[in-house]
């Protein structure tokens, strides 16, 4: 019956019309091609998803559609999301995992609150989602969650359209963020003070070879990744991990990054056939600085390795490495700190991989901000700048990036 685009996104009013800080809304189209071209009637107006109040701030939204035509559940819209409940920036900060389904083309939402509200950083439930269908129309859910004090990789299913949600959060393998927390932020970040924060640096993405558009091709293997420091400051790893039995059983985590990268964050693609699986990650090649006189490389990586018929990945290869950007000319809208948001992302056919990161190579570093930057953290008395008039006109220039590549090893 043809073909449907989805988009969600944190969206917000004007005021006096919005009690929350931001809500999820989901659009869609039937012309990707008028989309393409900015016709805006080619959108639906977006529906709103998430139901809101005065203290709840809807984040970190991923959205999925089932596209595969074995699954009894095909075209079904699925859509996660953090639901952050509470304003008091205390140690009770409630945010259960928001699991939203459309069975109806996203006319109709309805959400399924799939984890404990409870959050106090002993016990905390997943953020950054991702969410994926198998061939079968298995629904599977990822988020990075802490148990007993410990972060983990998790995982919840559903096998009946995501009308109900498997019991306990499975726990995949324990993982550590990384960086050093700066007390302006108030956040970790990795690269040095005054960097570009790293909340979700181990949060997973996750594909799975599910056989779309037919299914008929299916292998249903789960790629997931995810960065972690647990060998400490300056030595961060981007790991990946395989599941051939529906996430029951996983192998043992490997690092995938190129010698000499320090993964700030990652992306996996799996081919629906199961064939080939990309990965995308941006990194820093330098180590962690104490001050903000030297550059800060930024870099974009693209690598490609082929799936064996047991799953297991071979021949892994460079397909695309970014020209390298300062990261000190980022930086978010109050100026205190570098800014890179918070991913990249790959996905996969046949033939081709695709991915986006994040860039730095056409902003210019501003020494006025450096010293500034510098100041907040030591105490020291600087002016606060003026970029328009103390800075280069491309200070703050930070880009997406993005392109295809064949397969390697058709």
């Amino acid at each position: 019956n043809g073909s449907r685009l989805y988009y969600a996104n944190l969206t917000s009013s004007f005021a006096g019309t919005f009690l929350g800080f931001e809500a999820i809304g989901v659009s869609r189209t039937d012309d990707v091609a008028g989309a393409a071209a900015s016709v805006k009637a080619a959108w639906s107006p977006p529906v709103l998803i998430s139901r809101q109040s005065a203290t709840t701030f809807s984040d970190k939204e991923q959205v999925w559609v089932d596209n595969a035509a074995t699954s009894s559940f095909f075209g079904n819209v699925y859509v996660c999301w953090a639901d952050f409940r509470s304003d008091s920036h205390g140690r009770a900060f409630p945010t259960p995992l928001k699991i939203a389904v459309s069975s109806d083309g996203g006319d109709t939402w309805t959400v399924h609150q799939v984890t404990p509200a409870s959050d106090n950083g002993i016990n905390t439930q997943p953020d950054g989602c991702t969410v994926r269908t198998d061939s079968h129309g298995v629904v599977y859910v990822f988020g990075v969650a802490n148990r007993n004090g410990q972060t983990f990789e998790a995982m919840k299913r559903s096998f009946d359209g995501g009308k109900t949600w498997s019991g306990t959060l499975q726990l995949i393998a324990p993982v550590t963020n990384a960086g050093v927390f700066d007390p302006v932020l108030g956040r970790p970040v990795m690269d040095g003070v005054a960097g570009a924060r790293n909340d979700l640096f181990d949060a997973p993405s996750v594909d799975i070879a599910n056989g779309a558009p037919t299914g008929g091709d299916a292998t249903n293997e789960i790629v997931l990744t995810y960065n972690d420091a647990s060998l400490g400051l300056n030595h961060e790893r981007a790991l990946l991990q395989l599941s051939t039995n529906r996430g029951v059983t996983w192998s043992a985590p490997a690092a995938v990054q190129s010698a000499g990268d320090r993964p700030l964050y990652s992306a996996v693609a799996i081919s629906p056939n199961g064939t080939d699986v990309y990965l995308v990650y941006n990194a820093f090649t330098a180590p962690y600085q104490t001050d903000t006189a030297n550059p800060r490389p930024l870099v974009g990586v693209v690598k490609h390795a082929d799936v064996s018929s047991g799953g297991a990945l071979a021949n892994w290869s460079e397909l695309n490495r970014g020209a390298s950007g300062d990261a000190r000319g980022s930086s978010q809208n109050n100026l205190v700190g570098e800014f890179l948001g918070d991913y990249v992302y790959a996905a996969a056919t046949r033939t081709y991989g695709a991915a986006v990161w994040n860039d730095a190579r056409n902003g210019a570093d501003c020494p006025a901000i450096d010293a500034w930057r510098l100041s907040l953290r030591i105490g020291t008395s600087v002016p606060r700048p003026a970029p328009g008039t103390d800075c280069p006109a491309t200070f703050g220039n930070s880009d997406i990036f993005g392109g295809s590549y064949a397969d390697p090893t058709p």
